[in-house]
């Protein structure tokens, strides 16, 4: 069985997608997770975001893997775990713009599609139903306003002590979702039988809930 969620930054996608995976005792991918470690890697090498052949050639030197320890996601880069370094602010921009790297998505796409074809997973990220998953026998697009986003990400950040500027939030929500949609490869868009969940006014578990009673029989 393939659950793929899609949606905008913030929408609450891997937070719905670990729940759904735990009740189902399913295995969660997070491929936004693989896109940021090739942008942690970037940043550490001081590269910018215009600087395609840069970002090229660090893919390449990127070893990106998967592993499950006590049923966690771990993402390891170069045999490094870099997972608690992976939703800092700075990283998911960066993130968007490896993102539209044709070679960078290649590579991770025979991963994510390994995985999903020998396990049930519950796989979330922008092109999952439409790129990496189209065989998927359930697809979610979760969306909420922007405002509702930023609000989440400014909570999420004052909770580890740090002074967020809520403004500044939504801008920068609002170009990654410019820069998502509008992308040549594998743009941030709604799959034809993907089911619209709007979050905005929903809560974690009620969100979660609807979508396990989604899955057909």
């Amino acid at each position: 069985m393939k659950i793929a969620i899609d949606g905008p930054a913030g929408a609450g996608k891997s937070t719905i997608a670990k729940i759904v995976s735990k009740t189902l005792g399913y295995i969660y991918v997070d491929t936004g997770a693989m896109f940021r470690a090739i942008g942690y890697q970037c940043i550490n090498n001081n590269v910018s975001p215009d600087d395609i052949k840069a970002i090229e050639d660090n893919a390449k030197q990127a070893d990106v893997t998967i592993k499950y320890i006590n049923d966690i996601q771990r993402v390891f880069l170069n045999g490094i775990d870099v997972t608690d370094h992976l939703r800092e602010e700075a990283v998911g921009n960066m993130a968007s713009a490896v993102a539209v790297i044709p070679a960078v998505r290649e590579s991770l796409l025979d991963l994510q599609r390994k995985i999903a074809s020998e396990n049930n997973v519950v796989m979330d990220g922008r092109d999952i139903g439409t790129c990496v998953l189209p065989d998927a026998e359930l697809k979610i697009y979760l969306t909420a306003s922007s405002k509702v986003r930023a609000k989440r990400r400014f909570d999420e950040l004052k909770e580890k002590g740090e002074s967020p500027d809520i403004d500044v939030i939504e801008k920068d929500i609002i170009e990654r979702d410019r820069k998502d949609m509008t992308r040549d490869i594998a743009p941030l868009k709604q799959a034809e039988d993907a089911i619209l969940i709007d979050s905005s006014y929903m809560t974690i578990d009620e969100v979660a809930d609807k979508i396990i009673s989604l899955i057909p029989s």
